[in-house]
């Protein structure tokens, strides 16, 4: 007796349902790209119940006749390709024809649609995957669709939607990523009979994320210089250093014009972000990537949510350069910010600040006023005495110059004694006020108060200049006395072997010693772990993550970011007030000031606004 059967076209249909129809988001996600591939300008969604109840989408599309409205809920039904050949060139949204009819069959379903030049229109009711009624309609041109009751027929499955409240923050996510990726269309949607938003078309993406996000967000957010590599065009905006999130909801990527995820693009961006970003932390971006369909494969997810390139590697470096170049595009405005408080330089002659700034001459000097010590921690006056806390420093910085050790004498008897010093450059707009706590250095500018964390701004500092150094020559790295033998996985081992010269620019130097083994004869001198079989493991997971151009320094980096914490100033270290305008000078003076190489910021500005405002100034 055979046992292999073959399904009714309805169970069938219900179970593509279930591949392509997870929640009432993902109706909505389907219907509404449906729209946009027919041309729709004005898109209007209507939920009731979370969708549950009713989810109705309307658009001005281009509509369609009698018979294309039948076929479309017929299975693999579509207008958007011909033949196989077609898949590997998508340029829709949609194009299996799967998810009209498998949204049919879990719903009370009602199409209506017409055609822009016709008298009349057409409507179909379908019940739960069997059409009940076909007939002339009235409505606009266009196409209406609307599902009730979703998965009224599929019990066990409805038991499985979260709450009409969880169920209508999908939703609304949903249309948010629909309409950011296409701001070129109006948006309006209507939750149980109430305007949630009504988006016109945006003259640009900013416009439609300052819509959708708030101003206080798009205010925050850099402008990615449009790059074009062979084949990809990445442009959008991504937040500053400091704008993060603890999850990646708000990193968004689409690919040509269709929301997704990819490793690799994830990959790109942590790597364009490194150092920038603290642990745990994700940015905000909203980057778009325009590449030729055929190097790309959609069609690897139901609900095509997840793609799949010919060359992930060229994503990823594509990635990562369009996120460094526009961080370091910010750098200017970051540094004009705190040397003119955000004057533009042609405002800054006369810098409105309630007390005056006075620029030093080059040859003038500075004179300090250093109070008396008391009797109880008064320094010894023999000739041991311990010169005042200076700034750290790491081997290869100079030693303190003979005028700094004859500013660091020790005490004398009047209150207060003058003490020379050469003149720190300083930009003339910042005003010192002091250091709060042993760890906030206190300034002014044109626009209120700056805060500088001394320990962060310090590590910036030394970190970039050992990366500096480390570019010119390379990882310093040391011959082992017995050399290490390393077994891999099979694609641990192909990654090996087709980046050893990688690896040994990295300091790391390897050798095939058999199948899947490897000989270690060399490591970076920096490393020091008791198990270095395992860390070697470690170091590979990691570099296989980076980009060709940046794997070479990663190795280092993290180790540069610890070492430099260990010799930075902390948080309790008296600094004389020369050597803190020198620090924030330096600063200034970096690639990436705007924090410290484990992400943490520098410098913030508070502007005399919000000091106004807490004070119950202004409201």
């Amino acid at each position: 007796m055979s046992r292999i059967r073959l399904l009714s076209e309805e169970v069938a249909s219900q179970v593509a349902a279930g591949e392509v129809v997870e929640r009432p988001a993902a109706v909505i996600k389907e219907l509404v790209e449906n729209s946009i591939d027919a041309h729709a300008t004005r898109i209007e969604v209507l939920t009731r119940r979370g969708g549950i109840s009713l989810i109705r989408v309307t658009d001005n599309g281009i509509g369609m006749d009698r018979d294309d409205a039948l076929l479309c809920l017929e299975r693999h039904a579509t207008s958007k390709i011909r033949s196989g050949a077609d898949l590997a060139s998508i340029h829709t949204l949609g194009f299996r024809g799967e998810a009209v009819p498998s949204i049919a069959s879990v719903s009370r379903f009602r199409l209506s649609t017409r055609e822009h030049d016709a008298i009349a229109g057409t409507e179909v009711l379908v019940n739960g995957g069997k059409i009940e009624a076909v007939r002339d309609g009235g409505d606009a041109p266009g196409t209406q669709i609307e599902v009730r009751s979703l998965f009224y027929n599929l019990p066990a499955r409805r038991k499985f939607l979260r709450t009409e409240a969880t169920e209508a923050s999908h939703v609304e996510h949903q249309l948010h990523l629909l309409a950011i990726g296409h701001p070129q269309i109006s948006f309006v949607h209507l939750q149980d009979d109430r305007v949630a938003f009504q988006l016109a078309p945006a003259a640009s993406l900013l416009d439609r994320i300052r819509d959708l996000s708030g101003a206080e967000l798009a205010a925050e957010l850099l402008e990615v210089p449009q790059m074009e590599t062979p084949g990809i065009k990445i442009s959008g905006y991504i937040g500053r250093v400091g704008v993060s999130r603890s999850s990646r909801q708000q990193q968004l990527c689409f690919l040509n014009g269709r929301a997704v995820e990819n490793i690799s693009l994830s990959q790109g961006l942590r790597e364009g972000y490194h150092t920038a970003l603290m642990k745990g932390q994700h940015p905000v971006t909203f980057l778009f990537i325009e590449m030729d369909p055929a190097a790309v494969d959609v069609n690897v997810h139901p609900a095509k949510r997840e793609v799949r390139f010919r060359s992930p590697s060229d994503i990823r470096d594509a990635v990562a350069a369009a996120v460094r170049a526009a961080l370091e595009s910010d750098r200017a405005r970051w540094s004009s910010v705190f040397r003119t408080g955000g004057v533009p330089p042609q405002e800054t002659a006369q810098p409105t600040i309630p007390h005056p700034v006075l620029p030093l001459s080059e040859p003038e000097k500075r004179t300090v006023l250093v109070p008396r010590p008391s009797e109880s921690t008064r320094a010894p006056t023999s000739p041991e005495a311990a010169p005042p806390q200076t700034l750290p420093k790491i081997p290869s910085q100079p030693e303190p110059t003979p005028a700094r050790e004859a500013a660091s004498a020790g005490p004398v008897q009047p209150d207060h004694f003058e003490q020379e010093v050469p003149p720190a450059p300083v930009p003339e707009t910042f005003r010192f006020l002091g250091v709060l706590g042993k760890l906030f250095v206190l300034m002014e500018n044109a626009s209120g108060l700056v805060l500088v964390d001394q320990h962060a701004a310090h590590e910036r500092i030394l970190f970039e200049e050992m990366q500096r150094r480390m570019e010119t020559q390379g990882v310093p790295s040391q011959r082992l006395l017995l050399p290490l033998t390393l077994r891999l996985g099979p694609k641990d081992s192909d990654w090996v072997e087709r980046n050893l010269e990688l690896l040994e620019r990295a300091g790391i130097t390897l050798e095939g010693f058999g199948s899947g083994t490897f000989k270690v004869d060399a490591l970076p001198t920096f490393i020091k772990a008791e198990d270095p079989a395992q860390l070697l493991h470690d170091i590979i997971d990691d570099l296989r993550e980076t980009t060709p151009q940046g794997a070479r320094l990663r190795l280092g980096q993290d180790m540069i970011a610890k070492t430099v914490c260990r010799h930075a100033v902390k948080a309790n270290d008296t600094l004389r007030e020369p050597e803190l305008l020198k620090l924030v000078e330096d600063l200034l003076a970096c690639d990436l000031p705007y924090c410290c190489p484990h992400g943490r910021p520098t410098m913030i500005q508070i502007s005399y606004l919000e000091l106004e405002k807490k004070f119950g100034r202004k409201a």
